[in-house]
């Protein structure tokens, strides 16, 4: 039977895509984004409870930090929103994306991910980090708490990015002249 720190280490998080050119252009294109990157969360969560199962003292943080440094970019970069592809845009849509993004607070949309963001976002989540550690004490419940709590707080806090993601791409296509919608319009009419 495998370890799950072997398991880990076989595992590949979440990477890098081919770099999409530019931001979603309808809501519909925004809403498959969204799924696409829920369910990334959703595999990033599961890896991070996971690795909150390894008997090893701060081995489950190591593996967060490590999980949000791949996590984050990648969503940014499937919504367009990377400091690259930002700088892409053209001068107004730019600035959009910037007021968009101050208005959500975000500390990572269309911004460069470093280890000090990821722990900013982490202490966003601090009570969870801790009872997760203080959950390991105990052998098998503890263990199973720990992973509970490190998959809910991973999901908590990249489902949250995925939404600042999404309400910042959509007060930019909101605002970047009428909606039309293709998916919405009834080819029967």
């Amino acid at each position: 039977m495998t370890s799950p720190a072997r398991f880990l280490a076989g595992r590949k998080a979440p990477g890098p895509r081919p770099v999409r050119s530019g931001l979603p252009r309808t809501l519909a294109e925004l809403d498959a984004v969204r799924r696409e990157c829920r369910a990334l969360v959703n595999r990033s969560a599961g890896i991070s409870g996971l690795a909150a199962v390894v008997p090893l003292p701060g081995a489950d943080v190591g593996v967060d930090v490590t999980l949000f440094m791949q996590l984050l970019p990648a969503v940014n970069e499937r919504f367009g929103l990377t400091p690259q592809q930002v700088e892409e845009l053209d001068a107004g849509t730019k600035e959009l994306v910037f007021l968009a993004a101050k208005s959500v607070g975000s500390q990572a949309v269309a911004k460069l991910v470093t280890t000090d963001v990821v722990v900013a976002l982490l202490k966003k989540v601090g009570v969870r980090v801790a009872a997760k550690s203080a959950a390991k004490g105990g052998p098998v419940v503890g263990s199973a708490a720990a992973a509970g709590i490190s998959y809910t707080a991973t999901r908590l806090v990249g489902n949250r990015h995925v939404e600042d993601c999404y309400r910042v791409v959509r007060a930019v296509i909101e605002r970047s002249g009428p909606v039309i919608d293709v998916d919405a319009v009834d080819p029967a009419n």
